[in-house]
């Protein structure tokens, strides 16, 4: 049993893989579409032909697809094997053993594991962070990781006061067992879809928002743990300690979700 299997079935950490694999049976061209004009455009690129792009917690895999579309050489890891069998699994749907995709299991927190990994012109790590149980220690680890030149696209969940106190209480719940996660999505269902389907229903938009899907994406708000999160300033004030100079920012003000930042290296 792997370090993440392990925390699982302890209950100390929620199982991204398995939700993970339920996404993948609605994942269809539109949301790899979405994905990928995510990509495009908070990257500000139209291809990444000749390009390394890492995915640091790849979950899906969707990502490093849309990458290795763009023409990237993509190299993905993530902590949980479910997720990697996730990304693994898409690799061998779209790009049957590609030489230019490499999907391992790894941990952003073993300095010994990314030391190996080498440098690349973007490295890509959406609302993964956050869930190491030691997010500044992950952040730092990121650094090194960039090429001179290079881009970092990350998103860090938004600090809400007590109400980031009261989401970790929730996701605790949720991961306590069967009826835990009954109750969590019971309760917080109707908030968390209810407005997103309205505007949807109102607008006849049926844009996919990063390729994602409304109710997994529900479970893993619900079930994300471990959970931390961060105010836009402490994240920008870090990387530009770090050597780095602000190139996007989209922040979601005093609500729940992530604050989505991407930074070059200088």
């Amino acid at each position: 049993m792997t370090p993440a299997e392990a925390e699982i079935q302890g209950r100390q950490r929620f199982g991204f893989g398995a939700n993970w694999s339920n996404y993948l049976k609605v994942v269809d061209e539109e949301r790899i579409s979405g994905a990928e004009a995510s990509l495009r455009h908070m990257f500000g690129i139209d291809t990444m032909v000749g390009q390394g792009f890492l995915d640091i917690g790849s979950g899906s895999g969707l990502f490093s697809l849309t990458a290795r579309r763009l023409g990237a050489q993509v190299y993905s890891f993530d902590f949980d094997p479910k997720s990697v069998a996730c990304t693994e699994g898409l690799r061998q749907r779209f790009f049957r053993d590609d030489e230019a995709w490499n999907v391992q299991q790894g941990s952003v927190l073993d300095r010994e594991y990314l030391h190996h990994l080498g440098q690349f012109d973007y490295v890509y790590s959406w609302g993964v962070l956050h869930h190491t149980g030691a997010m500044w220690q992950a952040l730092g680890n990121v650094v090194p990781l960039v090429k001179p030149g290079g881009k970092l696209f990350i998103a860090i969940y938004n600090d809400q006061g007590w109400l980031s106190h009261y989401w970790r209480w929730v996701k605790r719940i949720y991961n306590s067992g069967a009826l835990g996660q009954a109750a969590a999505v019971l309760v917080h269902a109707p908030y968390l879809l209810g407005a997103r389907w309205a505007v949807r229903m109102i607008t006849g938009s049926r844009r996919v928002d990063r390729g994602m899907s409304l109710w997994y994406d529900m479970l893993d708000w619900l079930g994300g743990y471990p959970f931390e999160t961060a105010e836009p300033s402490e994240i920008t004030d870090f990387f530009v300690a770090h050597g780095f100079s602000v190139d996007v920012t989209k922040t979601c003000g005093r609500r729940h979700g992530c604050n989505e930042f991407v930074f070059q290296k200088r």
